[in-house]
Protein backbone atom coordinates (compact mmCIF):
# COMPACT_ATOMS: atom_id res chain seq x y z
CA UNK A 1 0.00 0.00 0.00
CA UNK A 2 0.95 3.34 -0.98
CA UNK A 3 1.94 5.88 1.99
CA UNK A 4 -0.49 8.03 0.52
CA UNK A 5 -3.21 6.05 1.08
CA UNK A 6 -1.38 5.04 4.36
CA UNK A 7 -2.43 8.25 5.95
CA UNK A 8 -6.18 7.86 4.59
CA UNK A 9 -6.61 4.21 6.06
CA UNK A 10 -4.91 5.80 9.47
CA UNK A 11 -7.36 8.94 9.25
CA UNK A 12 -10.35 6.62 9.19
CA UNK A 13 -8.77 4.53 12.16
CA UNK A 14 -7.89 7.35 14.31
CA UNK A 15 -11.66 8.76 13.52
CA UNK A 16 -13.49 4.62 13.88
CA UNK A 17 -14.69 5.64 17.48
CA UNK A 18 -16.38 9.22 16.14
CA UNK A 19 -17.55 7.03 13.04
CA UNK A 20 -18.59 4.50 14.32
CA UNK A 21 -20.75 7.08 17.10
CA UNK A 22 -22.77 8.55 14.57
CA UNK A 23 -24.18 5.31 12.79
CA UNK A 24 -25.21 4.59 15.85
CA UNK A 25 -27.14 7.62 16.45
CA UNK A 26 -28.09 7.68 12.74
CA UNK A 27 -29.63 3.85 13.56
CA UNK A 28 -31.07 5.32 16.60
CA UNK A 29 -32.96 8.48 15.02
CA UNK A 30 -34.04 6.01 12.42
CA UNK A 31 -35.86 8.66 10.20
CA UNK A 32 -37.98 8.22 7.51
CA UNK A 33 -37.25 9.64 3.87
CA UNK A 34 -37.46 13.21 3.92
CA UNK A 35 -37.65 13.56 7.93
CA UNK A 36 -34.00 12.40 8.38
CA UNK A 37 -33.61 15.97 10.11
CA UNK A 38 -31.54 14.66 12.85
CA UNK A 39 -29.33 12.24 11.09
CA UNK A 40 -28.61 14.71 8.03
CA UNK A 41 -27.73 17.66 10.87
CA UNK A 42 -25.66 15.40 12.84
CA UNK A 43 -23.73 14.21 9.86
CA UNK A 44 -23.46 18.03 8.93
CA UNK A 45 -22.26 18.75 12.05
CA UNK A 46 -19.56 16.01 12.58
CA UNK A 47 -18.39 17.23 9.01
CA UNK A 48 -18.09 20.60 9.49
CA UNK A 49 -15.88 20.11 12.77
CA UNK A 50 -13.49 18.41 10.94
CA UNK A 51 -12.93 20.89 8.44
CA UNK A 52 -15.49 20.36 5.50
CA UNK A 53 -16.98 22.82 3.54
CA UNK A 54 -21.36 21.85 4.00
CA UNK A 55 -24.28 23.33 2.10
CA UNK A 56 -27.39 22.12 3.42
CA UNK A 57 -31.18 21.99 1.83
CA UNK A 58 -29.05 21.26 -2.01
CA UNK A 59 -31.80 21.39 -4.62
CA UNK A 60 -34.25 22.56 -2.15
CA UNK A 61 -34.48 19.31 -0.05
CA UNK A 62 -34.51 19.75 3.38
CA UNK A 63 -32.14 16.93 4.46
CA UNK A 64 -29.80 17.07 1.74
CA UNK A 65 -26.63 18.15 1.30
CA UNK A 66 -23.03 18.25 0.19
CA UNK A 67 -19.70 18.47 2.38
CA UNK A 68 -16.87 19.52 -0.04
CA UNK A 69 -13.23 19.56 1.05
CA UNK A 70 -10.36 20.53 -1.41
CA UNK A 71 -9.71 22.56 -4.47
CA UNK A 72 -9.30 21.72 -8.45
CA UNK A 73 -9.64 18.65 -10.37
CA UNK A 74 -10.14 16.31 -10.51
CA UNK A 75 -13.92 16.24 -8.69
CA UNK A 76 -14.79 12.89 -7.00
CA UNK A 77 -18.21 12.34 -5.57
CA UNK A 78 -18.77 9.92 -2.41
CA UNK A 79 -22.75 9.60 -1.87
CA UNK A 80 -24.22 8.93 1.60
CA UNK A 81 -28.09 8.06 2.55
CA UNK A 82 -29.41 7.74 5.89
CA UNK A 83 -33.13 7.13 5.93
CA UNK A 84 -34.92 3.95 7.77
CA UNK A 85 -38.00 2.07 6.81
CA UNK A 86 -41.34 1.69 8.58
CA UNK A 87 -42.48 -1.01 10.64
CA UNK A 88 -39.09 -2.36 11.54
CA UNK A 89 -37.54 -1.33 14.87
CA UNK A 90 -35.94 -3.64 16.30
CA UNK A 91 -33.21 -3.99 19.00
CA UNK A 92 -29.57 -4.37 18.52
CA UNK A 93 -27.75 -7.33 18.40
CA UNK A 94 -30.46 -9.38 18.73
CA UNK A 95 -30.95 -13.42 17.65
CA UNK A 96 -35.56 -12.41 18.31
CA UNK A 97 -37.65 -10.14 16.66
CA UNK A 98 -37.56 -7.15 19.42
CA UNK A 99 -39.09 -3.87 18.55
CA UNK A 100 -37.82 -1.14 20.26
CA UNK A 101 -40.88 0.77 19.51
CA UNK A 102 -44.40 -1.03 18.71
CA UNK A 103 -44.60 -0.04 14.72
CA UNK A 104 -41.56 2.16 14.86
CA UNK A 105 -38.90 2.60 12.31
CA UNK A 106 -35.52 0.83 11.40
CA UNK A 107 -32.79 0.82 9.62
CA UNK A 108 -33.94 -2.17 7.37
CA UNK A 109 -31.75 -1.28 4.20
CA UNK A 110 -28.58 -0.12 7.04
CA UNK A 111 -28.17 3.12 5.58
CA UNK A 112 -26.84 4.51 8.68
CA UNK A 113 -23.84 2.42 7.62
CA UNK A 114 -23.98 3.43 4.19
CA UNK A 115 -23.93 7.06 4.99
CA UNK A 116 -21.38 7.01 7.81
CA UNK A 117 -19.02 4.63 5.72
CA UNK A 118 -19.08 6.91 2.80
CA UNK A 119 -18.40 9.93 5.43
CA UNK A 120 -15.24 7.46 6.94
CA UNK A 121 -13.77 7.30 3.08
CA UNK A 122 -14.10 11.46 2.89
CA UNK A 123 -12.47 11.89 6.41
CA UNK A 124 -9.71 9.81 4.70
CA UNK A 125 -9.40 11.72 1.62
CA UNK A 126 -8.95 14.76 3.16
CA UNK A 127 -6.55 13.35 5.11
CA UNK A 128 -4.21 12.11 1.97
CA UNK A 129 -5.01 15.77 0.23
CA UNK A 130 -4.00 17.74 3.42
CA UNK A 131 -0.82 15.61 3.54
CA UNK A 132 -0.04 15.54 -0.30
CA UNK A 133 -0.78 18.89 -1.42
CA UNK A 134 -2.56 17.65 -4.75
CA UNK A 135 -5.07 19.19 -6.71
CA UNK A 136 -8.53 17.60 -6.31
CA UNK A 137 -11.59 17.78 -4.21
CA UNK A 138 -13.91 15.24 -2.88
CA UNK A 139 -17.46 16.14 -2.35
CA UNK A 140 -19.55 13.95 -0.04
CA UNK A 141 -22.94 13.88 -0.97
CA UNK A 142 -25.85 13.62 1.62
CA UNK A 143 -28.96 11.38 -0.21
CA UNK A 144 -32.32 11.44 1.64
CA UNK A 145 -35.01 9.96 0.47
CA UNK A 146 -33.75 6.54 -1.37
CA UNK A 147 -36.70 4.37 0.00
CA UNK A 148 -39.21 6.76 -1.72
CA UNK A 149 -38.37 9.90 -3.01
CA UNK A 150 -35.10 9.18 -5.48
CA UNK A 151 -33.01 12.41 -4.20
CA UNK A 152 -30.53 11.48 -6.63
CA UNK A 153 -32.98 11.53 -9.48
CA UNK A 154 -34.18 15.38 -8.54
CA UNK A 155 -30.34 16.08 -7.97
CA UNK A 156 -30.01 15.02 -11.65
CA UNK A 157 -32.61 16.76 -12.97
CA UNK A 158 -30.37 20.07 -11.54
CA UNK A 159 -27.92 18.33 -13.55
CA UNK A 160 -25.62 17.98 -10.48
CA UNK A 161 -23.67 14.98 -11.04
CA UNK A 162 -22.33 16.56 -14.23
CA UNK A 163 -19.80 18.61 -12.64
CA UNK A 164 -18.16 15.66 -11.55
CA UNK A 165 -15.33 13.30 -12.47
CA UNK A 166 -16.42 10.20 -11.04
CA UNK A 167 -18.73 9.21 -8.22
CA UNK A 168 -17.91 6.09 -5.79
CA UNK A 169 -20.27 4.59 -2.91
CA UNK A 170 -21.54 1.59 -1.59
CA UNK A 171 -23.96 -0.75 -0.07
CA UNK A 172 -24.61 -2.99 3.38
CA UNK A 173 -24.55 -6.99 1.74
CA UNK A 174 -23.46 -10.32 2.45
CA UNK A 175 -21.40 -10.04 0.22
CA UNK A 176 -17.83 -8.32 -0.29
CA UNK A 177 -17.85 -7.41 -3.74
CA UNK A 178 -17.62 -4.60 -6.36
CA UNK A 179 -20.70 -4.37 -8.19
CA UNK A 180 -21.61 -4.25 -11.92
CA UNK A 181 -24.66 -4.74 -14.18
CA UNK A 182 -27.83 -2.83 -13.97
CA UNK A 183 -31.00 -2.77 -12.43
CA UNK A 184 -34.63 -1.53 -13.15
CA UNK A 185 -35.58 1.53 -14.22
CA UNK A 186 -38.24 3.03 -11.66
CA UNK A 187 -41.42 5.18 -11.68
CA UNK A 188 -43.79 6.04 -8.71
CA UNK A 189 -47.58 7.63 -9.51
CA UNK A 190 -50.75 8.14 -7.30
CA UNK A 191 -53.77 7.87 -9.40
CA UNK A 192 -56.49 9.74 -7.39
CA UNK A 193 -60.34 9.25 -8.82
CA UNK A 194 -63.03 11.91 -7.96
CA UNK A 195 -66.69 10.91 -8.15
CA UNK A 196 -70.03 11.68 -7.14
CA UNK A 197 -71.71 10.27 -4.00
CA UNK A 198 -75.18 8.72 -3.69
CA UNK A 199 -77.30 6.05 -1.78
CA UNK A 200 -76.47 3.19 -3.21
CA UNK A 201 -79.77 1.94 -2.79
CA UNK A 202 -82.43 4.40 -3.41
CA UNK A 203 -79.92 7.15 -5.99
CA UNK A 204 -77.47 4.66 -7.70
CA UNK A 205 -78.02 6.34 -10.57
CA UNK A 206 -77.07 9.47 -9.43
CA UNK A 207 -73.57 8.16 -7.94
CA UNK A 208 -69.89 8.31 -9.95
CA UNK A 209 -68.08 5.49 -8.41
CA UNK A 210 -64.03 6.79 -7.59
CA UNK A 211 -63.95 3.25 -6.54
CA UNK A 212 -65.04 1.39 -9.74
CA UNK A 213 -62.48 3.64 -11.68
CA UNK A 214 -59.69 2.33 -9.50
CA UNK A 215 -61.20 -1.05 -9.95
CA UNK A 216 -61.32 -0.33 -14.09
CA UNK A 217 -57.94 0.92 -14.18
CA UNK A 218 -55.94 -2.55 -12.33
CA UNK A 219 -58.19 -4.51 -14.79
CA UNK A 220 -56.89 -2.48 -17.91
CA UNK A 221 -53.29 -3.00 -16.05
CA UNK A 222 -53.85 -6.36 -16.02
CA UNK A 223 -54.48 -6.77 -19.93
CA UNK A 224 -51.35 -4.58 -20.36
CA UNK A 225 -49.37 -7.03 -18.66
CA UNK A 226 -49.40 -9.14 -21.98
CA UNK A 227 -48.63 -6.57 -24.22
CA UNK A 228 -44.88 -4.99 -22.15
CA UNK A 229 -41.31 -5.89 -22.74
CA UNK A 230 -40.59 -9.32 -20.70
CA UNK A 231 -38.82 -7.53 -17.65
CA UNK A 232 -41.15 -4.88 -17.07
CA UNK A 233 -43.12 -4.96 -14.15
CA UNK A 234 -45.92 -3.03 -13.07
CA UNK A 235 -47.02 -3.44 -9.20
CA UNK A 236 -49.84 -1.49 -7.26
CA UNK A 237 -51.83 -0.57 -3.46
CA UNK A 238 -55.13 0.92 -3.30
CA UNK A 239 -54.35 3.38 -0.92
CA UNK A 240 -58.10 4.69 -0.55
CA UNK A 241 -61.01 2.57 -1.08
CA UNK A 242 -63.39 5.84 -0.73
CA UNK A 243 -64.54 4.18 2.93
CA UNK A 244 -65.94 1.25 4.29
CA UNK A 245 -69.40 1.15 3.62
CA UNK A 246 -70.60 -0.51 1.15
CA UNK A 247 -73.97 1.04 0.84
CA UNK A 248 -72.51 4.82 -0.46
CA UNK A 249 -71.30 4.84 -4.08
CA UNK A 250 -67.66 5.85 -3.17
CA UNK A 251 -66.79 9.39 -4.39
CA UNK A 252 -63.02 8.89 -4.22
CA UNK A 253 -60.81 6.87 -4.19
CA UNK A 254 -57.27 6.24 -4.80
CA UNK A 255 -54.34 3.31 -6.50
CA UNK A 256 -50.00 4.15 -6.25
CA UNK A 257 -48.74 2.41 -9.24
CA UNK A 258 -45.15 1.77 -9.63
CA UNK A 259 -43.87 1.08 -13.06
CA UNK A 260 -40.49 -0.70 -14.03
CA UNK A 261 -38.42 -1.18 -16.95
CA UNK A 262 -35.18 -2.44 -17.87
CA UNK A 263 -34.11 0.64 -19.21
CA UNK A 264 -35.68 4.27 -18.26
CA UNK A 265 -36.68 5.09 -21.96
CA UNK A 266 -39.05 1.79 -22.16
CA UNK A 267 -40.49 2.90 -18.17
CA UNK A 268 -41.49 5.96 -19.44
CA UNK A 269 -43.12 4.78 -22.32
CA UNK A 270 -44.41 2.48 -20.36
CA UNK A 271 -45.79 4.94 -18.03
CA UNK A 272 -47.61 6.74 -20.61
CA UNK A 273 -49.35 3.69 -21.43
CA UNK A 274 -50.43 3.55 -17.88
CA UNK A 275 -51.71 7.05 -17.97
CA UNK A 276 -54.09 6.07 -21.19
CA UNK A 277 -55.95 3.24 -19.22
CA UNK A 278 -56.15 5.86 -16.12
CA UNK A 279 -57.88 8.14 -18.45
CA UNK A 280 -59.82 5.25 -19.85
CA UNK A 281 -61.24 4.43 -16.25
CA UNK A 282 -62.28 7.76 -15.34
CA UNK A 283 -64.36 8.01 -19.15
CA UNK A 284 -65.85 4.94 -18.73
CA UNK A 285 -67.32 5.93 -14.92
CA UNK A 286 -67.59 9.76 -15.23
CA UNK A 287 -65.15 10.53 -12.64
CA UNK A 288 -62.49 12.36 -12.69
CA UNK A 289 -58.66 11.88 -12.24
CA UNK A 290 -54.92 13.49 -11.46
CA UNK A 291 -51.57 11.86 -11.32
CA UNK A 292 -49.44 13.07 -8.61
CA UNK A 293 -45.71 11.62 -9.07
CA UNK A 294 -43.76 10.50 -6.37
CA UNK A 295 -40.49 9.30 -7.78
CA UNK A 296 -38.52 8.13 -10.72
CA UNK A 297 -35.62 6.36 -10.95
CA UNK A 298 -32.88 5.32 -13.72
CA UNK A 299 -31.15 1.97 -14.51
CA UNK A 300 -27.87 1.97 -13.55
CA UNK A 301 -25.05 2.07 -16.04
CA UNK A 302 -21.71 0.21 -15.12
CA UNK A 303 -18.23 1.61 -15.42
CA UNK A 304 -15.61 -1.00 -15.64
CA UNK A 305 -12.58 1.05 -15.34
CA UNK A 306 -14.03 2.27 -11.85
CA UNK A 307 -14.92 -1.11 -10.66
CA UNK A 308 -11.57 -2.36 -11.70
CA UNK A 309 -10.06 0.07 -9.45
CA UNK A 310 -12.14 -0.55 -6.87
CA UNK A 311 -11.67 -3.91 -6.59
CA UNK A 312 -7.96 -3.89 -6.91
CA UNK A 313 -7.71 -1.91 -3.99
CA UNK A 314 -10.58 -4.19 -2.32
CA UNK A 315 -7.86 -6.91 -2.92
CA UNK A 316 -4.43 -4.93 -1.40
CA UNK A 317 -7.04 -3.63 1.68
CA UNK A 318 -8.66 -7.46 2.17
CA UNK A 319 -12.17 -8.10 3.77
CA UNK A 320 -13.31 -7.48 7.62
CA UNK A 321 -12.05 -10.09 10.15
CA UNK A 322 -14.26 -11.63 12.79
CA UNK A 323 -14.01 -13.32 16.23
CA UNK A 324 -15.32 -16.58 17.42
CA UNK A 325 -18.24 -14.61 19.46
CA UNK A 326 -19.25 -12.66 15.74
CA UNK A 327 -18.85 -16.04 13.78
CA UNK A 328 -21.22 -17.31 16.66
CA UNK A 329 -23.36 -14.75 16.52
CA UNK A 330 -23.71 -14.66 12.66
CA UNK A 331 -24.34 -18.21 12.46
CA UNK A 332 -27.22 -17.99 15.24
CA UNK A 333 -29.17 -15.43 13.34
CA UNK A 334 -29.00 -17.35 10.27
CA UNK A 335 -30.84 -20.20 11.79
CA UNK A 336 -34.04 -17.07 11.85
CA UNK A 337 -34.46 -17.07 8.14
CA UNK A 338 -34.56 -19.18 4.76
CA UNK A 339 -31.51 -19.49 2.23
CA UNK A 340 -28.39 -18.81 4.54
CA UNK A 341 -26.98 -21.39 2.50
CA UNK A 342 -27.16 -19.56 -1.20
CA UNK A 343 -24.04 -18.93 -3.29
CA UNK A 344 -24.06 -14.84 -2.63
CA UNK A 345 -23.04 -12.57 -4.66
CA UNK A 346 -23.14 -11.09 -8.47
CA UNK A 347 -20.50 -13.05 -9.85
CA UNK A 348 -21.56 -16.55 -8.52
CA UNK A 349 -25.59 -15.68 -10.06
CA UNK A 350 -24.17 -14.87 -13.48
CA UNK A 351 -21.20 -16.99 -13.93
CA UNK A 352 -21.02 -21.08 -13.59
CA UNK A 353 -17.20 -20.44 -12.81
CA UNK A 354 -17.83 -18.23 -10.59
CA UNK A 355 -20.18 -19.96 -8.64
CA UNK A 356 -17.91 -22.38 -8.47
CA UNK A 357 -14.95 -20.36 -6.99
CA UNK A 358 -17.27 -18.54 -4.48
CA UNK A 359 -18.45 -22.26 -3.36
CA UNK A 360 -15.01 -23.05 -2.82
CA UNK A 361 -14.66 -20.14 -1.12
CA UNK A 362 -17.47 -20.76 1.22
CA UNK A 363 -16.18 -24.35 1.70
CA UNK A 364 -12.67 -23.02 2.52
CA UNK A 365 -13.70 -20.42 5.06
CA UNK A 366 -15.52 -23.03 6.86
CA UNK A 367 -19.29 -22.34 5.14
CA UNK A 368 -19.58 -19.95 8.14
CA UNK A 369 -22.60 -17.66 7.65
CA UNK A 370 -20.50 -14.57 7.11
CA UNK A 371 -18.54 -14.38 4.07
CA UNK A 372 -15.33 -13.30 5.26
CA UNK A 373 -13.66 -13.46 1.41
CA UNK A 374 -13.93 -11.06 -1.33
CA UNK A 375 -16.21 -12.73 -4.60
CA UNK A 376 -14.12 -13.00 -7.88
CA UNK A 377 -14.47 -9.43 -9.97
CA UNK A 378 -17.23 -10.18 -12.50
CA UNK A 379 -17.69 -7.87 -15.30
CA UNK A 380 -20.37 -9.70 -17.65
CA UNK A 381 -24.14 -9.18 -18.01
CA UNK A 382 -25.75 -8.84 -14.91
CA UNK A 383 -29.43 -7.44 -14.53
CA UNK A 384 -30.72 -6.83 -10.72
CA UNK A 385 -34.60 -6.21 -10.82
CA UNK A 386 -34.76 -4.04 -8.17
CA UNK A 387 -34.30 -0.27 -8.77
CA UNK A 388 -31.65 2.28 -6.80
CA UNK A 389 -31.26 6.22 -7.56
CA UNK A 390 -28.12 5.66 -8.05
CA UNK A 391 -28.58 4.84 -11.81
CA UNK A 392 -29.23 8.66 -12.02
CA UNK A 393 -26.16 9.55 -10.88
CA UNK A 394 -24.52 7.01 -13.47
CA UNK A 395 -26.33 8.90 -16.26
CA UNK A 396 -24.38 11.91 -15.53
CA UNK A 397 -21.15 10.92 -14.84
CA UNK A 398 -18.59 7.55 -14.18
CA UNK A 399 -20.20 5.83 -11.10
CA UNK A 400 -18.88 2.67 -9.30
CA UNK A 401 -20.00 1.04 -6.16
CA UNK A 402 -19.16 -2.22 -3.83
CA UNK A 403 -20.43 -4.35 -1.16
CA UNK A 404 -18.93 -4.97 2.27
CA UNK A 405 -20.48 -7.46 4.36
CA UNK A 406 -22.62 -6.21 7.14
CA UNK A 407 -24.78 -9.30 8.38
CA UNK A 408 -24.78 -12.95 7.18
CA UNK A 409 -25.02 -14.65 4.03
CA UNK A 410 -28.69 -14.51 2.46
CA UNK A 411 -29.97 -12.37 5.09
CA UNK A 412 -33.22 -10.67 3.71
CA UNK A 413 -33.15 -7.37 2.38
CA UNK A 414 -35.26 -4.67 4.60
CA UNK A 415 -35.72 -7.34 7.92
CA UNK A 416 -35.24 -6.68 11.85
CA UNK A 417 -32.28 -9.27 11.02
CA UNK A 418 -30.64 -6.06 8.98
CA UNK A 419 -31.71 -3.75 11.34
CA UNK A 420 -30.35 -5.93 14.16
CA UNK A 421 -26.70 -5.83 12.52
CA UNK A 422 -27.07 -2.34 11.48
CA UNK A 423 -26.13 -1.47 15.48
CA UNK A 424 -23.24 -4.42 15.82
CA UNK A 425 -19.57 -4.87 15.51
CA UNK A 426 -20.30 -6.47 12.11
CA UNK A 427 -22.30 -3.58 11.04
CA UNK A 428 -19.29 -1.54 12.27
CA UNK A 429 -16.58 -2.96 10.99
CA UNK A 430 -17.97 -3.47 7.42
CA UNK A 431 -18.44 0.60 7.20
CA UNK A 432 -15.08 1.12 8.06
CA UNK A 433 -13.70 -1.09 5.70
CA UNK A 434 -16.23 0.28 3.01
CA UNK A 435 -14.47 3.80 3.89
CA UNK A 436 -11.19 2.65 3.21
CA UNK A 437 -11.79 0.82 0.10
CA UNK A 438 -13.49 3.93 -1.34
CA UNK A 439 -11.17 6.24 0.03
CA UNK A 440 -8.24 4.42 -1.47
CA UNK A 441 -9.86 4.35 -4.74
CA UNK A 442 -10.62 7.61 -5.05
CA UNK A 443 -6.74 8.49 -4.23
CA UNK A 444 -6.13 6.42 -6.62
CA UNK A 445 -8.26 8.31 -9.38
CA UNK A 446 -6.53 11.69 -8.11
CA UNK A 447 -3.07 10.18 -8.45
CA UNK A 448 -3.90 8.71 -11.67
CA UNK A 449 -5.39 11.15 -14.64
CA UNK A 450 -5.51 8.44 -17.37
CA UNK A 451 -7.72 6.29 -15.13
CA UNK A 452 -10.29 9.21 -15.41
CA UNK A 453 -9.96 10.06 -19.04
CA UNK A 454 -10.89 6.15 -19.78
CA UNK A 455 -13.90 5.95 -17.17
CA UNK A 456 -15.21 9.06 -18.86
CA UNK A 457 -14.60 7.33 -22.42
CA UNK A 458 -16.43 4.59 -20.99
CA UNK A 459 -19.09 5.99 -19.92
CA UNK A 460 -19.53 8.24 -22.98
CA UNK A 461 -19.98 5.59 -25.25
CA UNK A 462 -22.28 4.14 -22.63
CA UNK A 463 -24.83 7.11 -22.49
CA UNK A 464 -24.28 7.98 -26.00
CA UNK A 465 -28.43 7.95 -26.35
CA UNK A 466 -28.43 10.69 -24.12
CA UNK A 467 -30.18 10.92 -20.68
CA UNK A 468 -34.34 10.80 -19.85
CA UNK A 469 -34.43 12.41 -16.75
CA UNK A 470 -37.41 10.63 -14.80
CA UNK A 471 -37.98 13.23 -12.67
CA UNK A 472 -41.19 16.35 -13.85
CA UNK A 473 -39.82 19.67 -14.21
CA UNK A 474 -42.57 20.65 -11.56
CA UNK A 475 -42.26 18.21 -9.16
CA UNK A 476 -41.25 18.71 -5.81
CA UNK A 477 -39.69 16.11 -3.42
CA UNK A 478 -42.52 15.16 -1.32
CA UNK A 479 -43.24 12.01 0.85
CA UNK A 480 -47.07 11.06 0.11
CA UNK A 481 -48.66 10.67 3.85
Amino acid sequence: MTKEKQVAIAAIDDNADLIVGLSDRIWEYAELSLQEEKSAEDMCCTLEQLGFTVERGVCNIATAFTASYGSGRPIIGLLAEYDALSGLSQKASSLAAEPLVPDGNGHGCGHNLLGTGSVAAAIGVKAYLETSGRSGTVILFGCPGEEGVASKAFMARENIWRKLDAALTWHPSDTNEVVTGSSNACIQNLYQFTGVASHAAFSPDHGRSALDAVELMNLGVQFLREHMPDKARIHYAITDTGGCSPNVVQAKASVLYMVRANHISEAIELQKRVDQIAEGAALMTETTWKKIFVDGLSNVVPNHTLETVLYRNFEELGVPGYTDEEHAFADALAKTYDGSNGLPGIAAANSCDAAAQVKAMRASHGNHALNDFLAPLYQGSAYDPGSTDVGDTSWECPTAQIHVVTWPNGCPGHSWQNVSCGHSSLGHKGLLHAGRVLAASVIDLIENPALIEQAQSEFDQQTAEGYMCPIPADAVATILN
